[in-house]
């Protein structure tokens, strides 16, 4: 009887592990010395004045997100795939993070019908932002469009009631990951053709004594459809965040982007255009509709050098305030430039450079007030600030990043 146990017990054994296609310990550690500066300046009537702010840390981060991940996939027959995905944060600077799965956290089933996938995971409407900038959002370098998107939803989510999610990626919930989340993707095969669509549940409490419930804060719905053939890659995204649900005085950040790259083997062109709207309805006769637009347009190239790669971006964000009040819009501009040096696929020495220019900084400092991190809030990520009471607004900043980056 002993015998027939341990035989069942050694075929389920052999089973399982066949079934088991693949588990897998990955992650990134990136360190670099990195500078930053920031300068605000007099406008208007106020005596001529300027304050800088500067620091010089070692930074985690700088070319690639230093991360720990573990993630499997199980051949289920018949074309079937199950597959797991669990990806934190490492703070490799000071020792910290992996303390969660904040970067990705997902379970899929995979066919030919596609995939289904449900958890944590980026949103839809972000990838353009990341796929089609030289620098993607890492380092001083990061895509100009993404950082003010990113200011924009940690700024307003704090306005409207706090952080979403606990204040995972910074706080950048539900612009550049979402909780929560469904998402679809296309099967492979579709002559290049690729896409996804994606609905995060907001999980508030329908409370049949309380009007308007369930507030549907936090909710996130998008899509993203691409086509990549060749050296030739074009998406479109868009995505709807959900701030507040309130009758009156409901938010909602729309996003829709396009993003385009062609690699031409001695060169490769990045494009992105982008349009982000934060629509908010009327409170009261006094706080009437509004929607504040920003319009962001970016383009760069990366260039084979030998074992190195140079990358160049220039990128603009104008704000458009919908207060209708002349006078009242902003502008930004990036020049960032870079070199990456791999040592092997596995390591590599990086150098990037970058300076911001801003044009009427005083009409939107908290969201406009870009600095050469990825989020310019220093309530959430310290770093030099911008002086913006007493006649100054932001005016400009610089940074530089030098460092190494391992994958494994």
């Amino acid at each position: 009887m002993n015998k027939h146990l341990l035989a069942l017990c050694a075929l389920a054994s052999a089973g399982t592990a066949a079934a088991q296609s693949s588990v897998t310990v990955f992650g990134v550690v990136d360190a670099a010395v990195s500078y930053y500066s920031t300068t605000s300046r007099s406008y208007g009537f106020t005596p001529p004045r300027e304050v800088t702010q500067s620091q010089t840390v070692l930074s985690p981060s700088g070319y690639n997100s230093s991360r720990l991940g573990f993630r499997g996939t199980e051949d289920l027959g018949g074309g079937l795939s199950a597959s797991f995905w669990l990806e934190a944060p490492l703070a490799n600077d000071v020792g910290g993070g992996a303390a969660n799965f904040g970067r990705r956290s997902t379970v899929s089933l995979t066919g030919p019908f596609g995939e289904v996938r449900l958890g944590r995971d980026y949103t839809a409407s972000f990838w353009n932002d990341g796929v089609f900038d030289p620098f993607g959002v890492n380092g001083v370098g990061t895509n100009l469009i993404a950082v003010v998107n990113s200011n924009l939803a940690a700024t307003r989510a704090l306005a409207t009631g706090g952080l979403l999610n606990g204040g995972l990626s910074a706080g950048t919930d539900s612009y550049l990951r979402t909780s929560n989340a469904i998402g679809y993707f296309l099967p492979a095969g579709l002559a290049g053709f690729y896409g996804q669509a994606q609905y995060a549940f907001h999980e508030n409490v329908d409370s049949s004594n309380v009007p308007g419930s369930p507030s549907r804060r936090g909710r996130y719905a998008g899509g993203r459809f691409g086509w990549a053939n060749g050296g030739a890659d074009v998406a479109v995204g868009y995505g709807e965040s959900t701030l507040a649900s309130t009758t009156p005085g409901g938010e909602k950040i729309k996003t829709l982007n396009v993003g385009a790259s062609y690699d031409f083997g001695i060169v490769k062109v990045f494009g992105e255009w982008s349009r982000v709207s934060d629509v908010r309805d009327a409170v009261n006769a006094t706080t009437p509709a509004a929607t504040d637009r920003y319009d962001g347009l970016m383009t760069g190239v990366t260039v084979p050098v030998g074992p190195g790669l140079v990358r160049v971006s220039i990128a603009r964000v104008n704000f458009n305030n919908g207060n209708g009040l002349p006078d009242s819009d902003a502008s930004v501009r990036k020049l960032a430039l870079g070199y990456v040096h791999n040592l092997s696929k596995r390591t590599a020495l990086y150098a990037s450079v970058a300076r911001i220019n801003i044009d009427d900084g005083h009409n939107n400092p908290a969201v406009m007030g870009v600095t050469p991190l990825v989020l310019s809030v220093p309530a959430i990520f310290p770093q030099p600030a911008y002086v913006t009471t007493g006649g100054m607004q932001p005016h400009g900043s610089y940074g530089y990043d030098f460092g190494i980056r391992h994958a494994f």
